[in-house]
C-alpha cells in the first residue's frame, strides 16, 4: 500500500494510549504505528519526538470577529480609562478626519474611571466617529457625532441605552441597542470578511486549531452581512479558510417555509448541510446577555446593585416559540444563556419542545451556561443537553464575574467538573475575540481557574489535564455531531493533529505547537524538520 504521508518518530496519542506514527491517505488516517512506518510514501516528516494529539476545535469562536479586530485599536491591556482615550486619540492621527475609529477589548471591570464615555471620546478624537466594543460584545460606547446619527427614541427590545445623571446619553449602548448602529455599518463589505477569516485563520493554526465553531452568521447582534455563507465560501474558493469551520445561524434569518417544511432557511437548508471543511450547524439564539456587562438575566440582584437583575434580549414567550419551532424542524439549537433565570427559562423552553417532539440525541446546547445551581445541572445532563462555558472566562474576566455574583454565588459561575460529573459532554471553547482563544492557554485555566488576580473561583471545578485536553479535541467535535472524524487520531478520522514539545497532559507549562498538520497536509510549522523523501 502507498499512501500520501507518514509522520513518524513522535509519540502519537490515540484514545488514551500511545503509539509512534501516522500514515495518511486522502485527507484521513490510514494505519498507525508500526503499520504506518511500514508503508511506502513519497513523504516522510520526522517529527523529533514531538507529542501528537488531535487537533485543537474551539467550540464556541468568531473566527470573523477575531480577524477584524486585528486591524481595530487594541484595548484590553488598558488600566486606566484615560489609556483608552490616548488610545484612541493616537489612532486619530493616523486617520483622516471623518474617518472612523474602531477599538475593542476593553473591560469597566478592569478599568479605572469605568466605561469610557462619549464626551471622553469627543476630546480624544473630534474630528472622527468613534466606536469602542466591549470586551463582552455585548455592549458599545459611542461618539457624539455617531450618537446624533441614531433614532435614540426607538431601542429595540432586549436593549437599554445607558443615561447620566443629568439625563443625557453616556455614549454606552447595551445589548440589543447596539442595532441602532446597523444603518452605519452594516452589512460589513465581503471582502473585508474574506480578508479576516484568513488573518485569524493563520493565528489558529500556529495555535494548533483545526476546526471551529462559528457562534452566529447572517443576522443579529453577531451577524456581519446577510450573506455571511457565501463569505466562507469564498474564503474556500480563494484557498483561505485554513480550519475546518461549522458556522451557527442566527435565529433572526430563520423564517416559515412553504409546503410544511416548517422553520427554517430557504431551499430548506437547516443543521448537517456541508462537507468536512465547511458545514451549518445549529441555529444561534441569544437569552440574555454578559455577566461582567450585568445583564444576564439573574433571579437575585447583581451584587451591591440593588435591583438589577438583568435582563433578557427576547421575551420569554417567544424565546421559547423560536426553540420550539427551531426543534420542530430539525434543527441543532444553540442558546445562549449566562444568568441562572435565563438558563431556567431556556431548560423549559427545551423540555417542553422534546416533550411535544421527542428525538434521540438531539444535543441541544447551552452557550456558556454560566450560573448554575446544582439542580440546575442535574436537569442540564438529564436533558441532554450540551453545556458550553469557557475557562479561558475565568482567568481573563473572572475577577467581574466574581464581584457581580458575589461570594454566595461564586461557586456555580462556569461550572466545568459538575457537568462532567454529571454525564454531560464538555466541549472546549473561548467565544474569542472576547478573551485569548489560544487551546493551551484555554487548557491551562480549565485545570488552574485562577483568574487574574490570583483568586481561586470555583476550585471543585477544576480538571484534570487529560480532562480538559478531551474537552477541546473530541468535546468540540461531540458538540456538531463530529465525533466519528474529529477528535480523535484512529484509523478512518480525518487527519488534524498537533504536534507538542511537551504532553500537555503531564508538563502542560512547557508544551507550545511545533506543527499543525490538516488533512494529512503540513500547513504550520515551526522548528520542524521535513525528511522529505
Amino acid at each position: 500500500m502507498r499512501v500520501e504521508a507518514v509522520y513518524e518518530n513522535a509519540r502519537v496519542l490515540t484514545g488514551s494510549s500511545w503509539t509512534s506514527a501516522v500514515a495518511v491517505l486522502n485527507g484521513r488516517i490510514v494505519a498507525l504505528g508500526e503499520d504506518a512506518e511500514s508503508l511506502s510514501t513519497p513523504v516522510r516528516v520526522d517529527l523529533g519526538g514531538a507529542v501528537v494529539v488531535p487537533g485543537f476545535h474551539d467550540a464556541h469562536n468568531h473566527m470573523a470577529l477575531y480577524g477584524m479586530t486585528l486591524d481595530e485599536v487594541p484595548l484590553g491591556e488598558c488600566k486606566h480609562v484615560d489609556e483608552v482615550y490616548a488610545a484612541v486619540a493616537e489612532r486619530a492621527a493616523e486617520v483622516p478626519k471623518g474617518g472612523w475609529i474602531v477599538g475593542s477589548g476593553y473591560d469597566q471591570n478592569r478599568l479605572i474611571g469605568g466605561h469610557p464615555t462619549r464626551q471622553g471620546l469627543d476630546r480624544a478624537a473630534p474630528d472622527h466617529l468613534v466606536r469602542l466594543q466591549h470586551t463582552s460584545r455585548h455592549m458599545v460606547v459611542v461618539s457624539s457625532n455617531l450618537l446624533d446619527q441614531l433614532d435614540l427614541a426607538n431601542v429595540p427590545a432586549g436593549g437599554d441605552i445607558v443615561w447620566d445623571s443629568d439625563g443625557s446619553p453616556t455614549g454606552l449602548l447595551r445589548e440589543q441597542a447596539q442595532l441602532l448602529l446597523r444603518p452605519l455599518i452594516y452589512p460589513t463589505p465581503l471582502d473585508t470578511l474574506v480578508r479576516a477569516i484568513d488573518r485569524a485563520g493563520e493565528r489558529y493554526l500556529a495555535e494548533g486549531i483545526t476546526s471551529v465553531q462559528e457562534a452566529g452568521v447572517g443576522g443579529g447582534l453577531v451577524g456581519q452581512t446577510p450573506v455571511e455563507v457565501l463569505v466562507y465560501q469564498l474564503a474556500r474558493e480563494r484557498g483561505l479558510l485554513r480550519v475546518r469551520s461549522t458556522l451557527m445561524v442566527s435565529s433572526a434569518v430563520l423564517h416559515d417555509l412553504p409546503d410544511g417544511a416548517g422553520y427554517g432557511l430557504d431551499l430548506g437548508i437547516r443543521t448537517g448541510l456541508g462537507d468536512d471543511w465547511l458545514r451549518i450547524g445549529p441555529v444561534k439564539l441569544f437569552a440574555d446577555g454578559s455577566l461582567i456587562g450585568r445583564t444576564a438575566a439573574m433571579w437575585d440582584d447583581y451584587a451591591n446593585e440593588p435591583g438589577n437583575r438583568g435582563y433578557f434580549q427576547l421575551p420569554e414567550d417567544e424565546l421559547a416559540d423560536t426553540i420550539f419551532r427551531a426543534h420542530a424542524a430539525g434543527w441543532q439549537i444553540a442558546t445562549h444563556a449566562i444568568g441562572d433565570r435565563a438558563i431556567s427559562v431556556v431548560l423549559d423552553a427545551y423540555e417542553a419542545a422534546l416533550k411535544a417532539h421527542p428525538r434521540d440525541d438531539h444535543r441541544h446546547r447551552i452557550e456558556h451556561c454560566a450560573v448554575t445551581s446544582p439542580e440546575t445541572v442535574a436537569r442540564v445532563a438529564a436533558l441532554g443537553l450540551v453545556p458550553v462555558p469557557q475557562g479561558r472566562f475565568i482567568t481573563e474576566i473572572g475577577d467581574g464575574m466574581a464581584a457581580a455574583l458575589g461570594p454566595e454565588r461564586e461557586d456555580w459561575c462556569y461550572r466545568q467538573r459538575s457537568f462532567l460529573d454529571a454525564g454531560c459532554v464538555l466541549p472546549g471553547s473561548s467565544d474569542r475575540p472576547v478573551v485569548t482563544g489560544a487551546p493551551l492557554l484555554g487548557i491551562a485555566d480549565l485545570l488552574r481557574r485562577r483568574t487574574s488576580s490570583g483568586h481561586l473561583l470555583g476550585a471543585a471545578e477544576r480538571l484534570t489535564p487529560a480532562e480538559a485536553l478531551r474537552a477541546y479535541t473530541y468535546g468540540s467535535a461531540y458538540a456538531v455531531f463530529r465525533e466519528r472524524e474529529l477528535g480523535t487520531l484512529d484509523v478512518g478520522c480525518l487527519a488534524d493533529f498537533v504536534a507538542l514539545s511537551a504532553d500537555p497532559t503531564e508538563d502542560l507549562d512547557d508544551a507550545s505547537v511545533l506543527a499543525t498538520v490538516v488533512g494529512g497536509a503540513l500547513v504550520y510549522e515551526k522548528g520542524m524538520a521535513d525528511a522529505g523523501s
